[in-house]
């Protein structure tokens, strides 16, 4: 197992985990940014009033996109299990 394999191989698991986590975490920065403009037009200082829209869009995107997701997770995991073998210096 040489370095640039190891560099490679993290690199793909960062690339991995920032395209799967981004579609949540930008829905979720978009309805806390949207609940917070509507908090400070009002004046409703409510902390709790964020978690339930937020928690229903996450919910919606993992239903809408988790099955691309859980591809994706799956085609860089039996990449990883396919170059093993490769890897055994005899």
């Amino acid at each position: 197992m040489t370095e640039a394999y190891v560099l490679t191989l993290a690199q793909n698991a960062i690339t991995i985990m920032v395209i799967l986590a981004g579609p949540a975490l930008i829905v979720s920065l978009v309805i806390g940014s949207l609940i917070s403009l509507v908090q400070a037009a009002t004046q409703i200082n409510e902390v709790t009033m964020t978690f339930v829209p937020k928690i229903i869009g996450i919910g919606l995107i993992l239903i809408l996109l988790g099955s691309w997701m859980m591809q994706q997770m799956l085609v860089f995991t039996s990449n990883l299990f396919n170059s093993l073998p490769a890897l055994v210096v005899p």
